[in-house]
């Protein structure tokens, strides 16, 4: 069975961004192009429309995608059978993807504490489950120091997906630092 690869995380964590690189460097993704540019996201989504949806109605839609990288974001992960996964899960500063997404709603999260468990707690279980699934080859690749130092922590992705010749040099030029806009300093 070929291999399926997966790029997942949070929500705003930095899937969108990753996915961008993966084009750049020559990797075929997944994306229906439905969900246009916009300015949270000016490069785009590069994703299939309602992925979670269709994994859960029907799991076996994963399968439509060998050879290309498929974004699935955390949570949508827990549908996917069993199979032969090639998985990067992007991780970053919590508060920086609360901040995001409060950008993105327009409006202050007067929940934001529970918000914030919640994703932790999904983070942490989702993180364990791929981490234990023998089907399962994971990275962990942090949003944080790719915008910080791109070409290391490409490197380390372009090793992952070692038998995909990809262009590591295009895909360090997809990374546009001047798009990393809800910028936490350390420990906050």
């Amino acid at each position: 069975m070929k291999p399926i690869y997966i790029v997942s995380g949070l929500p705003r964590s930095g899937t969108s961004l990753l996915m961008q690189a993966l084009q750049a460097g020559g990797l075929p993704v997944a994306t229906d192009g439905k969900r246009k540019p916009d300015e949270d996201n000016p490069k785009g989504y590069v994703e299939i429309e309602s992925i979670i949806d269709k994994l859960r109605d029907n799991p076996e839609f994963v399968f439509n995608f060998e050879d290309q990288v498929l974004k699935v974001i955390a949570y949508g992960l827990q549908y996917l059978p069993r199979g032969n996964y090639k998985v990067v899960y992007m991780e970053r500063n919590i508060e920086e993807v609360l901040d995001s997404m409060e950008k993105m709603m327009g409006a202050k999260d007067e929940e934001r504490e529970g918000t914030k468990a919640a994703f932790i707690q999904l983070d942490e279980k989702t993180r364990a489950n791929i981490s234990h699934r023998k089907d399962m080859d994971v990275l962990f690749v942090s949003y944080n120091e790719i915008l910080s130092n791109p070409e290391e922590q490409l490197e380390k992705v372009h090793r992952f997906f070692e038998d995909k010749d990809l262009d590591l040099a295009k895909m360090v030029e997809a990374v546009d630092n001047t798009l990393y806009r809800q910028r936490r300093v350390k420990g906050q």
